[in-house]
């Protein structure tokens, strides 16, 4: 999978901007991206403090680039764009104030074409790798929610997951009249179809299981009926996808199973992309194939963002910083 991923970034130069320069396992991640050429690294931090955790940790960073929000010369004008941004939400005081921090201004680097991805949350929260992603740089066209998918890899297998770490559930999105103005299904729909688009990114043609613990109506409830209706939805927009549901999961991914309760389907036992229909059951999932099924798992890889910005887990080590900065310049 890194191979075809580094050759992308070969024929496509492309810069990532990591919030937490000063982070060994970052500055061990951009000395590597370094040495290997592809991909070039942006540090936000202070250029002192950065340089010196690089020499304590012995990593090679001459030559790249270190921004630090207290010194930029571009910070006048990240401010101003920033308030229009917020369109009134922020005053300059507090866009500059915002700016100070790595997430901020690592963002609207992105943002104003400095870089072209970002990755952060090795000491951030998620939440505050997500939020200013969603306030500046925002959803692309057509898109409606953040959501997320895991790629599964166990040997020259390789499954998609969403969403199991943004959306914690669906619910119908009203005004305030009380109209729907977006459906909990439609939502569901959209994440399938943006999980779909992620899987061929790594190669993966996908076929898309709507996951239930029903399959082709053996069961009823309003979770169902949830993933039922997003189901048709996202059939119709996406009609050159193999969409299928709802389905359970022995369905999904047993022939056998699949044929014998879904029969005729393209989908039900072949099945290598996976839609859950709330977090909890998704979370549980993907971590079961991690720990009991032995694939590895690369991601939260953040969907419906107009730029590809993903989030690292604090907990995480140097080897995935730097598999998760191929994967989400890739995705630019």
């Amino acid at each position: 999978m890194f191979e075809n991923l580094v050759e992308i970034l070969k024929a496509n130069p492309r810069k990532i901007v990591y919030t937490e320069g000063s982070d060994a396992r970052i500055l061990e991640s951009a000395a590597r991206l370094k040495k290997g050429g592809f991909l070039t690294p942006i540090l936000v931090g202070n250029v002192e403090e950065v340089k010196a955790a690089a020499a304590k940790g012995g990593f090679d960073i001459d030559g790249l680039e270190i921004l630090d929000p207290a010194t930029y010369p571009e910070m006048d004008k990240m401010v101003d764009t920033m308030v229009e941004l917020r369109k009134g939400k922020m005053s300059a005081e507090d866009c500059r104030a915002a700016l100070s921090k790595g997430n901020y201004f690592g963002t609207m680097l992105v943002k104003m074409g400095v870089a072209d991805a970002l990755l952060g949350g090795a000491t951030y929260s998620t939440a505050d790798t997500v939020r200013p992603a969603l306030q500046l740089v925002k959803t692309k066209k057509g898109a409606n929610l953040v959501s997320s998918c895991f790629i599964m890899v166990r040997g020259d297998e390789m499954l998609a997951m969403g969403d199991c770490a943004i959306n914690i559930s669906y619910e119908d999105k009203l005004d305030k009249e009380g109209n729907v103005t977006l459906s909990a299904a439609a939502q569901l729909a959209e994440v399938a179809v943006e999980t779909a688009k992620t899987a061929k990114v790594f190669g993966i043609e996908p076929k898309v299981a709507m996951l239930s613990y029903s399959t082709k109506g053996s069961g009823k409830g309003p979770s169902v009926d949830l993933v039922r209706e997003a189901t048709a939805i996202a059939k119709e927009k996406a009609p050159d996808v193999a969409i299928d549901g709802e389905m359970q999961f022995d369905a999904a991914v047993s022939p056998v199973v699949g044929q014998l309760k879904f029969p005729g389907s393209k989908v039900a036992g072949y099945a290598n992309t996976f839609i859950f229909p709330e977090i909890q059951s998704g979370n549980i999932g993907y971590k079961i194939a991690q720990r009991l099924g032995g694939f590895a798992a690369y991601g939260p890889i953040l969907q419906g963002l107009n730029a590809p910005i993903n989030d690292l887990s604090r907990g995480c080590d140097a080897e995935e910083v730097y598999q998760m900065s191929i994967i989400t310049a890739a995705l630019a």
